[in-house]
């Protein structure tokens, strides 16, 4: 039936993603991971501030070491973190194999839903990868089809969970697909919604140059925002362009196209032209990079049948927030033409270890995620490297936030800001993270 998008026996053939498993390992630096993702686990929520943001610990954490930090900076790390971070508090009511299914969406059952799959982690005998196979993809609606939720945060931390082989962050991956399941899934789950397109085409820069000049799109919103993305699918017009935009993605030679699909992550982050009154990176963008690595470390592991929809949910969301952001002109000669100087990836893991912005969770993914990709399919031209340097040079916060969100923007350059300048002084005092939108509506 979906033989035109090249659905059927096609999989996505990648090499395994190297595995970071520092349960057993004796060396200083994953003895202090081990025991920091574990004390995060134990002590601080998923979710937090009054539940509208996410707990980014283990990805930077993880990533950070994964970079080479030392035992010291991944402790500098998990201050800053975690310094506005929240104990867990009791969820209303208890969850149980009958009802579970009952609560999704409820983010105020967080403490529930650990508790009930730590409760079903010791009916698969310990083994994560079996709970997580129960959960995340059984079912007539398997929480798979529904990882973009919440900022595609359930997809990320599904990816760190693997990469990392952690028990902790695994459980932390269903709570986060459980509390943040919303509406979305359907455009994955009902067969319905995937259907030929009048144009289609294997290129995703041939599918963004389109939506860019589509007049469907003109007046959406006065500003970016993923405040953007209800009122776009509570157009009926703007909805049905997006979906047949979505649909034109054809997916013949499918992992030729996921290895382009995550040049076209990089471009959005890197090389997408903001306002001219906006220097700053666009905080939705970088959720498409970091999503679009989790989606490599997750593909190897998980059976055929979920690679292209897994690929598919992801070019959905990248579809929505583009226009969201009120489809800024990609220019990859702002790529190209840097001129590296001599400096290689020593300095990009430099920046992300001991830079400025060394405890921004996004900024450190972002710079590991070119890193990852251009280790996954090379880096001849240097796209890769230099995308990664030229980000780890002028990086200097983040924007792309409507009216409504300005407060929230101050609310996450701010305390970064802060934290560095009382380090500078001998006392580091830590960073107020932000995040936490889900993707179908305001969510904060």
């Amino acid at each position: 039936m979906l033989s035109w998008l090249g659905f059927g026996p096609a999989s996505i053939r990648l090499p395994k993603p190297e595995i970071h498993d520092v349960e057993g390992k004796p060396d200083k630096r994953a003895r202090t991971l081990k025991h920091l993702l574990k004390a995060n686990h134990a002590n601080h929520s998923v979710i937090y501030n009054n539940l509208r943001f996410h707990n980014h610990t283990p990805h930077v954490l993880s990533s950070s070491y994964i970079l080479g930090a030392d035992s010291d900076q991944l402790n500098h790390v998990y201050d800053a973190e975690s310094h506005n971070l929240e104990p867990w508090r009791d969820s209303p009511g208890e969850i149980a194999q009958h009802d579970w299914r009952d609560y999704l969406g409820k983010r105020e059952y967080q403490r529930a839903y650990l508790d009930f799959f730590e409760d079903e982690l010791v009916r698969h005998g310990y083994d994560w990868r079996s709970l997580l196979n129960e959960y995340m993809l059984q079912g007539k609606e398997p929480l798979i089809n529904n990882l973009i939720s919440g900022l595609g945060h359930p997809l990320i931390h599904y990816g760190y969970a693997e990469e990392m082989s952690s028990r902790a962050i695994a459980l932390e991956s269903l709570v986060l697909a459980a509390c943040f399941y919303n509406d979305w899934h359907v455009f994955l789950d009902d067969p319905s919604y995937t259907k030929p397109a009048p144009n289609p085409t294997d290129s995703l820069f041939t599918i963004l140059d389109r939506v860019s000049h589509d007049p469907v799109f003109d007046g959406l919103a006065e500003y970016p925002g993923a405040d953007n993305i209800e009122p776009l699918l509570a157009n009926e017009a703007m909805a049905a362009k997006a979906l047949e935009y979505w649909n034109s993605w054809q997916l013949k030679s499918p992992t030729e196209q996921f290895s382009e699909s995550q040049k076209v992550a990089v471009a959005l982050l890197v090389a997408a032209q903001t306002p001219k009154d906006e220097k700053l990176y666009d905080f939705f963008a970088v959720h498409l990079l970091t999503t679009s690595h989790a989606v490599r470390v997750l593909l190897p592991s998980l059976p055929p049948k979920f690679h292209l929809p897994l690929v598919r949910q992801w070019w959905l969301f990248t579809l929505l927030v583009y226009i969201a952001q009120l489809r800024p002109k990609i220019n990859i000669d702002t790529i190209k033409l840097v001129d590296l100087e001599g400096r290689d990836w020593s300095y990009v893991t430099d920046k992300a270890l001991k830079g400025k912005y060394r405890t921004d969770a996004h900024y450190v993914k972002a710079l590991r995620s070119m890193w990852e990709a251009s280790k996954t399919w090379g880096d001849g031209n240097q796209y890769y490297l230099k995308a990664a340097v030229k980000m780890a040079e002028e990086f200097d916060g983040w924007g792309g936030f409507g009216p409504r969100d300005m407060d929230l923007e101050a609310h996450e350059n701010a305390p970064a800001m802060a934290a560095e300048e009382a380090k500078g002084q001998g006392e580091a005092k830590g960073k107020q993270r932000f995040s936490g939108l889900g993707i179908g509506g305001r969510f904060w």
